[in-house]
């Protein structure tokens, strides 16, 4: 899962640099193509990146990303432009079949799948490729089933010769993963790039496999040149009849590399040339552009916006004296001018919607509530009287804040918050220092707002990282330092449920649980923009991931 800034949120969670249901009246295909997409053509990216590694060891990147085009997993993504990101099997035949509890999970191969060299896929190869992802050197990507197969705390990777037995292939088209603990989002973690296959026999130069790797999505690497180009060309031994997430309509994808987020979104709005086949999957439309695109009608068109996103909220430090009380936080959750917010952060079109829930639009589990049903510009007369209810008065608080995206919401929460008599003093810090201030050991700080968006669809990602007693503290993103040993036991039983359906309603219930003593105050679900050329199809932002889908762009002419 991640902790994004505004400023940020696309390089953390979509950013090319490796290969995180609606509660809006907006439509969730705003900005998306609708003419017909083609077989053929090249399809242009501009991305600010300068440097590219397709290697799955190290990928942090979602389920719909760039290094999908060229690798595969054992399951993979299926998006719309209004559901929930659906789970569909890729190189296995199903999603997983589950034994032991929710510990052990069987994977079978589909029959006749092959490496661009035309070479068969086996599952020693997806092993292998697991196995390489604990190597220190390979350190960096997704790291779920490091702490969930067994004996995996002490594997150190394949380089000296030693495998991990947790991992089974009886035969060349079966896998058996045997976990510490039931996981239900298991199946959710075999589509991330670590599951992807790498031969043995190709991994002779581990630091730069990623440069190169050996193809088995739609796509293999044509050229690299860091800093200015990866071209990607067509791998012939793709079979489409066994892959339902990707399309694979382009025969060519050119990555251009290195550029300025300013020179991205000007030649987009130009529509010119090559652009025309080009977008933008990591550079965000800024506020200083909205003007410009909102006033042309050609130019809106081809403005892509995410009905929801990344969680922003205002995180309440619960150990401090003056916010162990949880009345004092309910009086904050009424305090709170999330329409100020919503403005600061780019109004309701692009900035994004009123947020009430933990659990964001697009994950199963989300279920449309709000337990505190206060005004969205706040109601400071009610907070006052909570307050003095409390026996609280000149309450004063520190507000820690990122200098360089985060001040303008930093201030929309100090006047609301004022207009209830309460004083905030914000401290603004660089990202990495403030990072380290509120996930360290030394919390100095009363509130401070972060973004968080999950790393894979499941409800899991909104709520273990943000609230877990384990995750405060020592890096760990539990931020308000939340701790209830009654939501850690509904943290665990949701964790272990296999059933999706179950699971869902297990989160959602948490989600109203945790809520109730109001650690944290939801502002708004973070939307993204993102442009397009006129001639890029099926170019559209889901409910989650708040990114587009490059796995289905295609062209028309």
């Amino acid at each position: 899962m991640k902790r994004i800034t505004r400023a940020v949120a696309v390089a953390a969670a979509l950013a090319l640099a490796a290969a995180a249901c609606n509660a809006n009246n907006q439509s969730t295909s705003s900005g998306a193509s609708t003419a017909a997409a083609e077989q053929g053509g090249t399809f242009h990216v501009l991305s600010t990146s300068k440097e590219i590694s397709l290697d799955p060891a190290k990928s942090q990147n979602l389920g719909t990303s760039t290094i999908h085009l060229v690798l595969r997993g054992l399951t993979s993504w299926k998006t719309s432009p209004d559901k929930a990101a659906e789970l569909v099997p890729d190189l296995a035949t199903d999603t997983g079949q589950v034994s032991d509890g929710g510990k052990t999970w069987t994977y079978k191969l589909k029959s006749g799948l092959k490496y661009a060299d035309g070479s068969p896929i086996v599952a020693a190869d997806i092993k292998y490729g697991i196995e390489r992802s604990f190597a220190p050197e390979l350190s960096g990507g997704l790291g779920y089933h490091k702490s969930l197969l067994v004996g995996g705390d002490k594997y150190t990777g394949p380089y000296k010769g030693a495998q991990l037995a947790s991992i089974e292939t009886p035969d060349d088209t079966t896998i058996v993963f045997k976990l510490n603990k039931p996981f239900g989002d298991w199946p959710w973690v075999v589509s991330m790039p670590a599951f992807s296959p790498v031969p043995k026999a190709a991994d002779k130069d581990p630091a730069h496999y990623g440069e190169d790797p050996v193809a088995s999505g739609p796509y293999q690497v044509k050229s690299y040149a860091p800093g200015a180009k990866l071209e990607l060309e067509r791998n012939p031994n793709w079979d489409k009849s066994t892959d339902e997430a990707r399309t694979g309509l382009p025969d060519s994808i050119v990555i251009d590399m290195g550029l300025q987020p300013d020179v991205v979104n000007q030649r987009l709005i130009a529509d010119a040339g090559d652009d025309k086949f080009a977008a933008s999957t990591g550079v965000s439309v800024p506020a200083a552009l909205i003007p410009t695109v909102s006033g042309n009608p050609a130019v809106k068109a081809r403005v892509a916006t995410s009905p929801s996103g990344a969680l922003l909220y205002l995180a309440m430090n619960t150990k401090r004296p003056a916010l162990a009380n949880p009345e004092v936080r309910k009086a904050i959750e009424y305090a709170v001018d999330k329409q100020a917010v919503q403005v600061a952060d780019g109004g309701p079109e692009y900035g994004g919607e009123i947020a009430t829930t933990l659990i964001t639009p697009g994950i199963e589990g989300y279920a449309k509530y709000d337990l505190y049903q206060a005004p969205p510009q706040g109601d400071p007369d009610k907070a006052k009287q909570m307050l003095a209810a409390a026996g609280v008065s000149n309450l004063n608080l520190v507000l820690a804040a990122d200098s360089t995206s985060g001040l303008q919401v930093a201030q929309a929460v100090a006047q609301g918050l004022k207009r209830a008599g309460i004083t905030v003093s914000i401290r603004p810090l660089e990202y990495e220092p403030l990072t380290d201030l509120i996930t360290g050991n030394k919390p100095d700080f009363d509130l401070t707002v972060s973004s968080w968006l999950p790393d894979y669809p499941s409800a899991l990602g909104n709520i273990q990282p943000l609230f877990a007693s384990s995750e405060a503290g020592n890096g760990g993103y539990n931020i308000s330092r939340y701790s209830n040993p009654a939501v850690d036991t509904a943290i665990a039983a949701a964790t272990a449920e296999s059933d999706p359906a179950k699971a869902a309603g297990l989160w959602g219930a948490v989600d109203k649980q945790i809520m109730a003593d109001a650690p944290v105050v939801p502002l708004i679900y973070a939307r993204n923009a993102f442009l397009h050329g006129s001639k890029v199809q099926n170019f559209y932002l889901p409910p989650y991931p708040p990114y587009p889908n490059v796995l289905i762009v295609g062209l028309s002419k």
